[in-house]
């Protein structure tokens, strides 16, 4: 998804978006909070601002984030909703070069930033709405204009929505019960690498291959190995069901693996009738620390103490549970 812009608008004099910038909303569920705050911190470099939203000076791709539900292009700002009003008087829809009819609009108050009723919400997208020159219409309208207040400063701009075309990653042809769901593996992935462009990335234990299509869905370089040969089966079959190269992922031993990445990705192996034995944690750590300089290393237990003891330095870290099983996230480096 790139930056969207609607040169059909005339914002007019009115226009302020140098002093503005981006607000952005968000939703989790409460067994996903750590992990969404930890997301949208290393995206945005600074956690949310409230509860269910994010204003930022930086434009960050919504579609990378699960839990991003909209984003505001903040065009003006008021102290209250009848000065934005007065603003929005001067904002003019009119056709493109390829259109003979201006677009359609509405207005649409969100829920995020202060609380208002359903009909206060209602009020206030009239008032705004009655101000622009354009047809309204409440139905699949050609531009919507959003509305929030926040901290005593209402802020209007054009309204957008993530395509989540990461969700048809769900509905893999192969996949392991327990492995790491569509939506954890993209989390995961934000938080390694914030930045995508020329970024490398190794999953030495990959599995079924959730981390490797999340990555290449943002343009990530990424590799993928696992002792398994029957999980490097299904992830190639899954890489090829999205259209990506499957000769990315290669049965191997991590400890055995040589090459330096950027980033890395390692879901520890786990057993719901063992533990992995010590000696094993830290000799696969310690192969994952010459492999990478930045990791996102997830475990069904605490392993701060082996972290350190192979060089890592662990800068935050979150749970994320499903059901009674609860996994454990270290950010490190």
């Amino acid at each position: 998804m790139n930056h969207v812009t609607d040169e059909r608008v005339d914002f007019g004099t009115a226009e302020r978006r140098d002093k503005s910038g981006y607000v952005y909303t968000y939703a989790c569920h409460e067994t996903e909070r750590e992990l969404c705050l930890l997301e949208l911190g290393e995206l945005f470099g600074r956690e949310p601002d409230g509860t269910d939203w994010l204003s930022s000076r930086t434009w960050v791709n919504p579609d990378r984030s699960p839990f991003i539900t909209a984003f505001l292009d903040v065009r003006m700002t008021g102290s209250s909703i009848e000065e934005l009003s007065k603003a929005a008087a001067g904002i003019t829809l009119a056709p493109s070069s390829e259109e003979t009819t201006a677009p359609t609009f509405k207005v649409t108050c969100l829920k995020a930033g202060e609380s208002y009723s359903y009909d206060e919400m209602r009020a206030f997208e009239r008032i705004v709405g009655q101000q622009i020159r354009g047809k309204a219409q409440m139905k699949n309208p050609d531009i919507t204009f959003g509305l929030i207040s926040i901290e005593g400063t209402w802020q209007m701009g054009l309204l957008h929505a993530p395509a989540r075309e990461w969700l048809k990653h769900k509905c893999k042809p192969q996949n392991y019960s327990t492995g790491l769901s569509s939506r954890l593996a993209r989390s995961l992935v934000n938080i390694v690498a914030p930045k995508t462009e020329g970024r490398t990335m190794i999953d030495p234990c990959c599995g079924m291959g959730n981390v490797l299509i999340e990555a290449l869905s943002m343009g990530i370089s990424i590799e993928g190995r696992d002792l398994n040969p029957l999980a490097i089966r299904g992830a190639r079959v899954n890489l090829q069901h999205y259209g990506y190269d499957n000769g990315i992922v290669a049965v191997q031993d991590m400890n055995e693996l040589q090459g330096h990445y950027d980033t890395a990705i390692l879901d520890m192996p786990y057993n719901v009738c063992s533990v992995l034995p010590e000696d094993e944690k830290i000799q696969m750590l310690g192969s994952l620390r010459h492999l990478a300089d930045r990791a996102v290393i997830v475990s069904s237990e605490s392993i701060r103490s082996q972290l350190e003891e192979t060089g890592w330095h662990v800068l935050r870290h979150a749970t994320a549970s499903r059901g009674s099983f609860v996994r454990d996230i270290w950010l490190c480096e």
